[in-house]
């Protein structure tokens, strides 16, 4: 295998090595555990609403950490730009990541640690997220844009792929739901206590372990480009082109069209990724094994559709891609927001009806095969308005606007959630948001700021 070979396939690692986080973390598998356990515990604290209470503190982290990254990431771009070193950073946050995620097993079934197991969980999603712009920043040198779309796409599907293995190992072997694994095994054999959780709580060891081996290609075969000598680096200087960054977006229409719209959009998606697993726990009353499937499903069609999504964009280009993804997502959320356990819209149904069951799962794997595409192509199109000077910094803004309201999106679905006293109503920001982004789309230009940059797409 040639170097360059090797360098893409370590670049790809970090989605394995990443996934789970989301896969099991965030969507499918602690995230329920959470807010199960915080409906609990507002129960006991005498609140009316408990259910809705889980899901306003589970946005409430999101939101929290979301302006830290919005905060940090371009200043942390333009840092490594400035100093051509972004593999230290990710280093860094690696460490962070693997430290946080290891404290989840620390959210005991009566509430104990709650609000610290909820801090440390953000921390290790800023840590996951701040490694990704990085990661990201490294795309562009890796091939030219119709090879990078490629890439992309191949990229997110791997980690697809690493999210199935591992939720597929979590529910045999790990996760006891009402006792036992999918298998009819005690969690890990017998080692762990179903009584107090614990092959669930294994989900954040089982995270940190994961990363911390699948990231050993990454760091063996991806080196940072030292052909261009930097010069010497501190806060000011990096300011100041940050600055001048930030001034630059203003002359470029399609690239402050596209930061924009996908800023909305993004937001909406990962609105859906975080809530996912939480609304079939409080609305639908899904046990952990369902969710798990649920899970895999989503999962499958991710990995798939995100492939071949990256096969359109290397064809067509990254905007039909995006288009497409975004109108299955709002068709997606208009499902879920007028779907209960006993009604879907104006329709009543028979007590007992698994429709809202089938209709969920449907949901899923659109929300992953739509969300994985939606990804990749976005950065594809990023990298298109992206000066080949400048690839940290520009993924830096890129994290900007995809977390300048990453708290936007949970903040208004607590806030809905909250007045209505409905889950399901509390996802109808996340139509608009889409909606507005798709609009905004219109005036981006399919190939990006290339001519701008004197460079082509070939």
């Amino acid at each position: 295998m040639t170097t360059a070979k090797k360098r893409i396939w370590g670049w790809m690692t970090f989605d394995w090595a990443q996934q789970p986080f989301y896969t099991l973390g965030l969507t499918f598998i602690f995230g329920p555990y959470f807010a199960a356990v915080a409906a609990d515990w507002f129960m006991a604290q005498g609140h009316l609403s408990p259910q809705a209470d889980a899901q306003s503190l589970w946005s409430a982290g999101q939101t929290v950490a979301g302006l830290i990254i919005a905060i940090s990431a371009p200043f942390l771009g333009a840092w490594a730009d400035l100093s051509g070193r972004k593999v230290p950073w990710i280093a860094f946050f690696s460490v962070i990541y693997f430290v946080a995620t290891w404290m989840m097993w620390g959210l005991l079934p009566d509430g104990t640690n709650l609000i610290l197991v909820l801090i440390v969980f953000y921390v290790g999603f800023i840590a996951s997220e701040s490694s990704l712009n990085f990661v990201n920043a490294i795309l562009p040198s890796l091939g030219n844009d119709r090879e990078v779309g490629k890439i992309s796409g191949s990229g997110a599907a791997f980690g697809y792929w690493g999210g199935l293995v591992s939720l597929i190992i979590i529910l045999t072997l790990f996760e006891d739901g009402a006792g036992q694994t999918i298998l009819g095994l005690q969690p890990a054999f017998g080692l762990l206590d179903p009584a107090t959780n614990e092959g669930t709580r294994a989900v954040g060891p089982f995270i940190a372990l994961w990363y911390a081996i699948f990231m050993i290609p990454f760091f063996l075969w991806v080196r940072d480009d030292r052909s261009t000598p930097k010069g010497r680096v501190n806060p000011s200087l990096v300011t100041k082109e940050l600055v001048r960054s930030v001034k630059s977006i203003s002359r470029s229409k399609s690239l402050s069209y596209f930061l924009i719209g996908s800023m909305l959009y993004r937001d909406a998606l990962n609105a859906l990724y975080a809530f996912g697993g939480v609304y079939a726990k409080l609305v639908l009353g899904w046990e952990t094994m369902q969710i798990g499937v649920f899970g895999i499903l989503g999962v499958i069609t991710a990995a798939v559709v995100t492939w071949l999504g990256g096969l359109a964009d290397k064809r067509y280009g990254p905007k039909p891609v995006i288009y497409s993804a975004v109108i299955a997502l709002i068709f997606v959320s208009t499902i879920i927001v007028s779907m209960s356990r006993d009604r879907i819209g104006p329709i009543t149904l028979a007590d007992g009806s698994s429709l809202p069951d089938i209709l969920f799962y449907i949901c899923g794997a659109v929300i992953g095969g739509a969300g994985g595409a939606l990804y990749a192509a976005s950065r594809s199109l990023m990298v298109r308005h992206t000066n080949p000077e400048r690839p940290a910094e520009a993924f830096g803004l890129f994290a900007l606007t995809g977390k300048a309201t990453a708290f936007l999106a949970p903040m208004l679905i607590g806030i809905t959630t909250y007045m209505t006293g409905s889950n399901q109503l509390g996802f109808i920001p996340v139509i608009i948001l889409f909606l507005i982004g798709l609009v905004m789309l219109r005036s981006v230009n399919k190939n990006g700021d290339r001519a701008a940059w004197g460079t082509s797409l070939d």
